[in-house]
């Protein structure tokens, strides 16, 4: 049973970062014996948890068994994921769908199915094993953990209040035997001020950096605030080279972030050039039910090799009534764009979907830095790999939430919180052109999908580096002398996050997973996890 928190530890509370799935789920089994308060950079409701479409996975049927999904995710992740996180995840999805059962997640049913429950499949899997909610499963989750947050009393949910940095040992006045995280500085973004928040400890569930590509399938809430805040404190970052595109986000001039869930290919749906020749079975197998990084990069070459701005999906095969019951998100949602899913076949193009890298983190969600947790997409656990198997993310946010609180709550000896200085803003004054925020934003996103796209090269790479240097070198500057603002504070991010991605890719000599480079088109027999470091090398206790 965990700990009754300390005397210090009740006097300040855990912040966390991020209102999503991770950042619920950690707050929810906080919230039993210690204050928590919670931080929404926008509306509580626009987390990327809520557009998660497929499902959740967990080993629940009796032709599944906890060894084939490790297979599944060590496959998908290209000879680089860890066994051990794997593992331990797997072991523990059975009781993460239960704890969402129980919280009255309306999971789609079948009341033949384990659990009552229906379970579909998607690419890389060798059975059905997602649990989801038609094709919105993650707005579902969002909604009910949010709901029961809301009326939480020990929870406080704090809307438009954007993380600005960490708060360490080298802002205390006083000394410390060791360095360690005291809290954060927030931009509360209505009153423009940003305003000091000592914690017992700060969980970073912030999620990851779609942002930093022009195409994505994440909110523009993903300009990875967590990874870069990390980074600048000291903890170690991990596989940043490894960028999932998701193969089939929508192409329409009305809607360039609506995902097409890789569900409907589970179900049969198929990819289509314009003439209608299928042509996944030419690049793999297992045809669209592929790994993502396969799929994406078939999609890519066929784009190039006919010159076309997107291909086709094609479910007109399936059932009307089926498509309209099992996806009605996707249905409805392409009908108002004028298309008829059962009856015309979907526009779509890769889109930066999902960071398989982040902070270092163990099982419990501990960083390099003492009082630092991080969960969800802002990780690296070893799970992902050099790619993400299709679902074990929402797997990954509600087993290492649930660990994470435990480790933060079965703690005897948080230290007292030092006097943390407020922030100060006298030696700098109100921007006098934004333009040039978003002059850059666009730059770098641009630089991005042009050069560290699905396919690199040493060339592309070396231009970008040397470009987000100089990039960097204005914004440091713009953030030195001007009054902090949301768009400054997530280009400031997402620069610290393009580097590091550039970094891990060029030092990435072999193609392996979501990293292919025309120059390293071999993979190598052993690998390991591109891990970069802005302390010396040590050794921890829990890391191999």
């Amino acid at each position: 049973m965990p700990k009754t928190p300390s005397a210090a530890a009740a006097a300040a509370p855990v912040v966390i970062v991020g209102a999503g799935l991770a950042g619920l789920t950690v707050a929810l089994h906080l919230a039993r014996s210690m204050p928590v308060v919670v931080l929404a950079k926008r509306g509580l409701d626009e987390a990327a948890t809520a557009w998660a479409q497929g499902g959740i996975v967990g080993v629940l049927g009796s032709d599944d068994s906890i060894e084939t999904h490790v297979r599944d995710t060590q496959e998908a992740g290209a000879g680089l994921v860890d066994e051990r996180a794997a593992s331990f995840i797997a072991e523990h999805s059975a009781q993460a769908i239960e704890w969402l059962v129980e919280r009255g997640v309306p999971f789609s049913p079948d009341p033949s199915g384990p659990l009552g429950l229906h379970l579909t499949r998607e690419g890389g899997h060798a059975v059905r094993r997602i649990a989801h909610a038609a094709d919105a499963t993650g707005k579902a989750i969002h909604d009910v953990l949010l709901a029961e947050a809301r009326v939480h009393p020990n929870i406080r949910l704090l809307e438009r209040y954007m993380a600005v940095d960490l708060i360490t040992s080298r802002h205390v006045k006083e000394t410390l035997p060791i360095d360690r995280c005291h809290g954060v500085y927030a931009l509360n973004i209505d009153s423009q001020q940003v305003e000091t928040f000592p914690a017992s400890a700060v969980v970073l569930a912030s999620g990851g950096v779609g942002k930093v590509y022009r195409y994505t399938s994440n909110p523009d809430t993903s300009t990875g605030d967590g990874i870069a805040m990390a980074w600048r404190a000291g903890s170690r970052v991990a596989n940043m080279e490894f960028i999932q595109f998701h193969p089939t986000c929508l192409y329409h001039p009305q809607d360039r972030s609506f995902l097409i869930t890789e569900a409907l290919r589970g179900e049969g749906a198929v990819l289509r050039l314009a003439d209608g020749t299928r042509f996944m079975p030419q690049h793999d197998e297992r045809g669209e039910l592929a790994p993502r990084d396969i799929v994406a990069r078939a999609i890519d070459f066929e784009m190039k090799k006919h010159g076309l701005d997107h291909v086709w999906l094609d479910a007109t095969h399936l059932d009307e009534a089926f498509l309209k019951e099992h996806f009605p998100t996707i249905h409805a949602r392409c009908l108002s764009l004028g298309i008829d899913i059962a009856r015309q076949p979907i526009p779509v193009v890769p889109a930066a979907h999902y960071t398989c890298g982040g902070v270092v983190t163990d099982l419990d969600g501990r960083t390099d830095l003492p009082g630092l947790y991080a969960v969800g997409e802002t990780t690296y656990t070893g799970l992902h790999g050099a790619n993400r198997l299709a679902s074990n993310s929402l797997l990954e946010c509600v087993v290492l939430g649930r660990t994470c609180a435990g480790h933060i709550l079965e703690r005897g000896d948080l230290p007292p919180i030092p006097r943390v200085p407020d922030w100060d803003e006298s030696q700098v004054e109100d921007a006098d052109e934004e333009v040039v925020i978003s002059h850059n934003w666009d730059e770098l996103r641009l630089l991005m999908w042009n050069y560290v796209g699905i396919v690199r090269t040493t060339r592309r790479l070396e231009r970008a580096l040397h470009r987000i240097k100089l990039l960097r070198g204005e914004i440091d500057d713009y953030y030195a002398n001007f009054r902090v603002t949301r768009d400054l504070l997530e280009l400031r991010n997402l620069v610290d996050c393009a580097e590091l991605i550039v970094r891990s890719a060029l030092a990435r000599r072999e193609s392996r997973g979501l990293h292919y480079s025309r120059d390293y088109p071999q993979t190598l027999p052993v690998s390991f996890p591109t891990v970069l470091s802005r302390k010396p090398k040590r050794r921890d206790a829990w890391l191999p």
